[in-house]
């Protein structure tokens, strides 16, 4: 084992292709409540009140209740943010002083559903071609190591993350896991190698010290365990590779080869094939130009077609199939619940945009269907879920909230259209689609047992909510419990853990990121440096998040805490420095309309007990946990 050591100082246009878009109901509008046009787009008042506001920032005229905040300030999540940015006041000085509204503003003034999901999009494609020119923010600037250990933080397990390479064959790699890596404390101009331990660990990266050093954490440095130049002890001696000690302790010892012996006598190292695994779980079966259906950014009633066009990590750059230029894309991950194989939306009923290509470009193909996530069977012939019957959901357009929702329609395959209360547009555009066993949709009352602050329907005035009033007053009847996905698997997450996640308002964006709260097998995501409105509640095994390293093992961009990137990038897009299709401005286009209740429900009655608090753990779905 030791003689290594050397003591020298993707024809055809699909089934689903051919379906006609424009067959997609229209929800009637109910005559006693009024109705507003703006800008074409229609909305009705729940609360039989109706008016005009003005946009503080970019002094967009509209319909009040579209517009966001308690006060209704602003006419968008974007106009809000940049409001309370760095450069608000050169914003509202512009304005005062009778300046047009800027490029960012005009594409705010579409219709309140298209800038919620596509205005970054949009903006992006109008300026990219002025921006290549200005600066770029290295990929590389933020430091994990030292932000972990500044402050005294832990990274969540690689285990945590099955969906991320060597998230199932991670193993026993924990501290004290001796290994081969290059020796960095060397005069010699050759690659040499040598014996480090593990000192801490978070995701892929480990805080590591040169043997020899004992106690002395002077010569400590962090690496990522899954790069070429890492190796189990043992491998310069199968490879003719030279151990050599660091020139900093090379005087302690004068038989290091007996040292070794000694040290690692009983010590664990990594797998003999850990660097073939690493290889293997880093190739991923979409290819460039694969054809998929994905949901329609601006239409989350319905999906598109879309081309593979960049595959990272197993994050896949979508280009829905009519962009010209290729701006018009999407991120998502390769076992994202968003998409699927062509034909989906025709054999479950979901609604589709037929597209207007009728040659396939040379090199498409469709995704094989084996490549997608798969869902459970279910069976909707006895009890299952029904049209009108109401639940609480993760609203899709603002990640942070869980609100009353319903359900809309009912598909094949187990799928459910659902629509947030008070909030729905008249044409059901922004109705989307869970599976009846997705883990974002929750029977009614969960959130109180569970001390989760409820979205009420927006312009519902009977507050303090609750569910048995509404129930009565609406003439509905709650989706039953049993139906609901109760598993909660021993995923490993801790409160306090940092990872990488997706800002899924900006799924293009990684992030760093802390676990603030964890409720059965559903987690808080905070993103550091930023307010705690821009959270997301996310699944635990959701393909959104990453274990720390993840973005420096694929090559991809990891945006640091808002904290540190303020003298990076300007968070106000009227001066963006930055070329945006490679670093990505810091706009969270989220709803931040938090409405503060709660005593919900409570004429309900679950089953009632105690448990740890925020436990993982696979006991009853439904006990209340404590806050």
């Amino acid at each position: 084992m030791f003689d290594g050591y050397d003591s020298c100082s993707e024809e055809s246009t699909s089934s689903s292709s051919s379906e006609d878009s424009e067959d997609e109901v229209v929800p009637s509008i109910p005559a006693s409540l009024p109705i507003i046009k703006n800008n074409g787009q229609v909305y009705t008042y729940p609360d039989g009140k109706a008016g005009m506001a003005t946009c503080e920032m970019c002094g967009m005229v509209g319909v009040r209740d579209a517009f966001y905040s308690k006060t209704k300030r602003f006419c968008s999540v974007s106009c809000s943010r940049s409001y309370s940015s760095n450069s608000k006041k050169a914003s509202i000085l512009a304005r005062l002083q009778g300046k047009p509204p800027t490029k960012k503003a005009k594409v705010l003034q579409k219709q309140p559903l298209r800038a919620k999901l596509a205005a970054y999009a949009q903006y992006q494609a109008s300026q990219q071609n002025q921006a290549k020119s200005k600066a770029v923010v290295p990929a590389e600037s933020f430091d994990w190591g030292r932000y972990i250990c500044s402050n005294d933080t832990v990274g969540a397990p690689v285990s945590c993350f099955k969906h991320a390479p060597m998230g199932t064959c991670w193993g026993d790699i924990e501290e004290g896991v001796r290994i081969e890596v290059l020796n960095s404390d060397t005069n010699l101009s050759t690659k040499v190698y040598w014996i480090a331990e593990i000192i801490k660990l978070a995701g892929f990266k480990a805080l590591l010290r040169y043997e020899g050093f004992d106690n002395d954490s002077n010569k400590d440095f962090w690496c990522n365990l899954c790069i070429p130049e890492v190796h189990p002890v043992g491998w310069c001696a199968s490879s003719g590779k030279p151990l050599v000690p660091p020139k900093s302790i090379q005087h302690k010892y004068s038989n290091w080869k007996a040292f070794l012996v000694k040290r690692l006598t009983g010590a664990k190292t990594l797998p003999p094939d850990f660097n073939a695994k690493v290889h293997e779980n880093m190739q991923f079966p979409f290819k460039k130009l694969m054809r998929v259906e994905v949901v329609d950014k601006n239409y989350l009633c319905r999906t598109r077609v879309a081309l593979v066009e960049q595959v990272i990590g197993g994050r896949l750059r979508l280009v829905y199939e009519e962009s010209q230029d290729g701006s018009d894309d999407f991120w998502c991950h390769m076992y994202s619940p968003l998409i699927h194989n062509i034909g989906w939306s025709r054999s479950i009923g979901h609604r589709f945009k037929r597209s207007d290509i009728t040659k396939k470009m040379e090199g498409q193909v469709d995704a094989p269907a084996q490549f997608f996530q798969k869902v459970k069977d279910v069976d909707q012939s006895g009890d299952w879920f029904k049209d009108g019957m109401k639940l609480e959901a993760i609203d899709p357009l603002n990640l942070s909230a869980i609100c009353v929702a319903t359900v809309r329609k009912v598909l094949a395959d187990g799928y459910l259209m659902i629509g947030i209360d008070g909030s729905e547009a008249v044409d059901g555009s922004d109705w989307f689609c869970y599976h009846g066993t997705s883990p974002s949709i929750f029977p009614v009352g969960f959130c109180e047992i569970n001390n989760i602050e409820l979205t009420p329907p927006r312009g519902y005035t009977k507050l303090p909510f609750k569910w048995f009033d509404y129930l009565r007053e609406t003439g509905s009847i709650a989706a039953p419990v049993k139906l609901f996905n109760k598993e909660v698997p021993n995923h490993g997450f801790r409160q306090g853990m940092k990872l990488e996640a997706v800002d899924l308002m900006e799924p293009r964006l990684v992030c760093v990121a802390t676990v603030t709260r964890i409720v059965h097998r559903l987690l808080r995501i905070h993103f550091d440096g930023w307010e705690d409105e821009y959270d997301q509640w996310v699944d635990c095994e959701s393909p959104d998040l990453y274990p720390v390293g993840w973005c420096q093992l694929t090559g991809y961009q990891l945006q640091p805490p808002a904290s540190q990137s303020k003298n990076m990038i300007h968070f106000n897009s009227i001066n963006t420095e930055v070329p945006l299709d490679q670093t990505l401005v810091w706009t969270k286009q989220q709803d931040q309309d938090h409405l503060k209740r709660r005593d919900l429900a409570d004429e309900f009655t679950f089953s009632q007990g105690t448990s740890d608090q925020e436990s993982n753990g696979s006991g009853s779905y439904y006990i209340k946990q404590e806050p």
